[in-house]
């Protein structure tokens, strides 16, 4: 959406159909700002209620032994996971939940949430600004480029599945029963 945002912010420069002239530099700065608060009240948010969650009985998706390795994943990991979870569609909505979960402090939280959040916000819509006009010029479809953007951010989420044969044996199974379910209804 930040790389269609930055190249509709170009077409309206341009005298593009919207007829909107908005700065992109202003632009990005809000969408910035924005990205930063919406990460930090999901930081918040776990640092005030997610331990709760943990102090019950074990359930299906919290247990004490999953917040124990989070944890120790937040010590070694949590600044990187934190920038590149900017990156990663609905990935980007529980992480900063879950360092605020984990012992990770604010202080320690908040240099990569800002990191992530510039580069995340003003590296795809500045990409849409310059190359998306550029790419439509090239005779591109802005849309499917936008698209193999998604299908890229998403990948590495697919890739850990995949690696996995537990999982990828899990996966395929679960497929070829939702097709064989669609098939036998669509017989009916």
């Amino acid at each position: 959406m930040l790389f269609a945002a930055g190249y509709l912010v170009k077409q309206g420069e341009l005298g593009g159909t919207l007829g909107l002239h908005i700065n992109i530099h202003l632009f990005v700065l809000l969408l910035f700002v924005a990205a930063a608060i919406g990460q930090s009240t999901g930081y918040l948010f776990g640092k005030k209620i997610g331990r709760r969650l943990f102090e019950r009985e074990n359930t299906r998706f919290f247990r004490k032994e999953n917040l124990e390795r989070t944890e120790k994943f937040y010590e070694k990991h949590g600044s990187i996971a934190i920038v590149l979870a900017c990156f990663v569609p609905i990935i980007r909505t529980f992480v900063p939940i879950v360092a605020g979960i984990s012992k990770m402090t604010y202080k320690q939280f908040l240099p990569f949430n800002l990191l992530g959040a510039f580069l995340w916000t003003y590296g795809f819509t500045y990409l849409g600004y310059f190359a998306g006009s550029a790419l439509n010029n090239a005779g591109v479809n802005v849309e499917i480029a936008a698209l193999i953007i998604v299908a890229l951010s998403v990948s590495p989420m697919i890739f850990h599945i995949v690696k996995d044969p537990v999982r990828r044996r899990n996966m395929f199974v679960g497929f070829k029963r939702e097709v064989r379910t669609i098939f036998s209804k669509s017989k009916k």
